[in-house]
């Protein structure tokens, strides 16, 4: 028992020979710097956000998009040169082309007015998609001397109107 107050008090002994040589402020242990600078390492670790792709993970499958409720997200349009009049023509003879029972032929549109016309031809059987009906088509728009050929995809609910759900330009494959 006196080996262990006599080890005591040398630690003690130690201890306040270090804070007076550290003038007047308690320094720490080795380990204990040590130590603490470990954990903080291993603790920021938690703070790291690692980006997943949505398509690279099974477990994003079928989630919705994110959704900030101040940014609404505009449809897709069938061309950025297209005013309302040519977009809503545009718009009827996409929803002719791609009907399931229709004939499967190209279906040709124009605007005397704008001088805009175009084409869609249905490309594939349609084919469900969440709860939808879907169909691939290719495109061509001409405004002024502008041509645009274009491939894309759209997609409608049983008694809705054709949504576009992807469009861009036609790359031959």
């Amino acid at each position: 028992m006196q080996g262990r107050g006599a080890l005591e008090g040398g630690a003690l002994q130690f201890m306040r020979m270090r804070h007076i040589a550290g003038g007047g402020f308690a320094q720490f242990p080795f380990v204990i710097v040590v130590g603490s600078l470990i954990a903080a390492c291993v603790l920021s670790g938690c703070s790291v956000a690692i980006p997943m792709s949505s398509s690279s993970s099974a477990m994003w499958e079928g989630a919705p998009e994110d959704v900030t409720g101040s940014i609404t997200k505009s449809p897709l349009k069938i061309s950025r040169h297209l005013d309302n009049e040519d977009t809503r023509r545009a718009n009827a003879a996409l929803s002719t082309a791609l009907d399931p029972q229709g004939s499967g032929a190209s279906v040709r549109w124009d605007n005397p007015q704008t001088g805009a016309r175009g084409s869609f031809t249905p490309v594939g059987q349609a084919y469900p998609l969440d709860g939808k009906i879907c169909r691939a088509f290719l495109a061509d728009v001409s405004v002024d001397d502008d041509v645009e050929k274009l491939q894309g995809a759209a997609c409608r609910e049983k008694t809705a109107e054709w949504s576009l759900i992807e469009v861009k330009p036609f790359k031959k494959s």
